[in-house]
C-alpha cells in the first residue's frame, strides 16, 4: 500500500507530516510518498533522526505551496507545482492507492474533484467524519463540503455513508437517519421533506437501513450510525460536537484540581480519565475522507501533530483497502433521482 502524502499543508508542515508520515512507514509498513520542496523535507526528514530515506519512502519536489490565503477554488490551477495539485495528479495517474493532505479543504475538495474526478453518476462529494457517540460512532455526512444541497444529494450522502459504515467500520445493516428539528416524519422544510421520501423509498426497498429523521442530541446518544445532513447543518453540528467535548474536559479538569479531596478524586479515575481525553480527541481519528471522489482522498485537521498525520494515513489505507470505491460504482444507479424530480 502506498499513501501519497502532501508534505506542505497544514499549521505544523512540513515538520509534523513527515514525523507522522515516517511513524506510519516504521510502524506499519506503509509506503510514503512525500510531495514537497525537496530541501525542506529532507531537512524534516533529518530532524527526526534519519540521515537517509527509510526503505519505502520517497520525495516527490514540488515548488508551490498552497496558502490559506489563497482561493481555494482556483489556487491548485494556479498553483500547478504545489505539493496538493502534484500529489493529485500523482493518485490521479496510478502512482498511489491515496492521498493524504491537511491543507486547505477548499482547495483539496476543488482539486480532488476536478483532478480525480467523482464517482461516475455522484452529483457531489461529501466529507464523512466519523464522531464519537454514547453507543460508540457514527458517520456525519456531509460535514461542509455541500452548504447547499437537493434531496437527490441527501440521498446520496446516505448511500455513501452507508457503505462507508458497512466497508471500512464493519458496521452490519448501518442505521440511516436524517438530522432534522424533530423525529416526526413531517419536521424540518421542503428539503428535509423531500429527502425523507427518498430516503424512505430507498429504506422501504431495502436499500438502506433507514430509521426516519433524528434529532441532534438523539444522535449523540447514539441513535444512529450514519447521520445524513447537508454541510451546513453537518458543519455546525460537528464543530458543536468539538467545541462541547473541549468544554467537558476543560471543566472536569479545573473540578478535579479544585482542592485536595478532588485531586485523590481525579489520581483515583486518571485512567477512565485519559480513555474519555482520547474518545474526543480528534487526533485519534486522524482524517475524514471525502466520499465519492474517484480514489481515496483523506483531509487530515489543519493544526494535525504526527499522531494525528499518522492516524489520518491509517485511515487512508483503510479506505483503500475496502472496497467502498467499487461498491458505489456498482450500485450508482440505485443513488439517482429523475431529472425531471430533482433539478441540479
Amino acid at each position: 500500500m502506498k499513501i501519497i502524502v502532501d508534505a506542505m499543508g497544514g499549521d505544523n508542515a512540513p515538520q509534523a507530516i513527515v514525523q507522522g508520515a515516517l511513524e506510519a512507514s516504521r510502524a506499519h509498513g506503509v509506503d510514503i510518498i512525500l510531495v514537497g520542496r525537496a530541501a525542506e523535507v529532507l531537512r524534516a526528514v533529518e530532524a527526526c533522526g534519519e540521515k537517509n530515506l527509510p526503505a519505502g519512502v520517497e520525495i516527490r519536489d514540488a515548488t508551490e505551496v498552497v496558502e490559506i490565503s489563497d482561493d481555494p477554488a482556483i489556487a491548485f490551477k494556479v498553483k500547478k507545482d504545489s505539493s496538493l495539485t502534484v500529489g493529485l495528479n500523482l493518485l490521479k495517474n496510478g502512482e498511489g492507492d491515496a492521498f493524504v493532505s491537511a491543507g486547505s479543504t477548499g482547495a483539496l475538495l476543488a482539486g480532488a474533484t476536478l483532478l480525480v474526478k467523482r464517482i461516475r453518476g455522484i452529483r457531489r462529494a461529501a466529507m464523512g467524519p466519523v464522531i464519537p457517540t454514547a453507543g460508540g460512532r457514527a458517520i456525519l455526512c456531509d460535514c461542509g463540503a455541500n452548504a447547499e444541497c437537493t434531496a437527490e444529494y441527501l440521498l446520496q450522502f446516505a448511500y455513501l455513508g452507508s457503505y462507508y459504515a458497512s466497508r471500512v467500520l464493519g458496521m452490519e445493516r448501518p442505521r440511516v437517519a436524517l438530522l432534522n428539528i424533530g423525529a416526526e416524519e413531517e419536521k424540518g422544510d421542503a428539503l428535509r421533506h423531500e429527502a425523507y421520501a427518498l430516503l424512505k423509498e430507498a429504506g422501504d426497498a431495502g436499500r438502506i437501513n433507514f430509521i426516519g429523521n433524528i434529532e441532534a442530541d438523539a444522535a449523540m446518544l447514539g441513535g444512529a450510525d450514519v447521520i445524513v445532513a447537508d454541510g451546513y447543518t453537518g458543519n455546525i453540528m460537528l464543530k458543536s460536537v468539538e467545541g462541547v467535548g473541549k468544554f467537558l474536559l476543560k471543566e472536569l479538569k479545573k473540578m478535579f484540581l479544585s482542592g485536595t479531596k478532588t485531586k485523590m478524586a481525579a489520581a483515583l479515575v486518571k485512567g477512565d480519565m485519559a480513555k474519555m481525553k482520547k474518545l474526543m480527541d480528534p487526533s485519534e481519528v486522524g482524517g475524514t475522507p471525502f466520499l465519492g471522489i474517484s480514489r481515496p482522498v483523506v483531509k487530515a485537521h489543519g493544526s494535525s501533530d504526527a499522531r494525528a498525520v499518522t492516524n489520518a494515513i491509517l485511515r487512508a489505507v483503510e479506505y483503500a483497502e475496502s472496497g467502498f470505491i467499487a461498491d458505489i460504482e456498482s450500485n450508482i444507479n440505485l443513488m439517482k433521482v429523475e431529472r425531471n424530480a430533482e433539478k441540479n
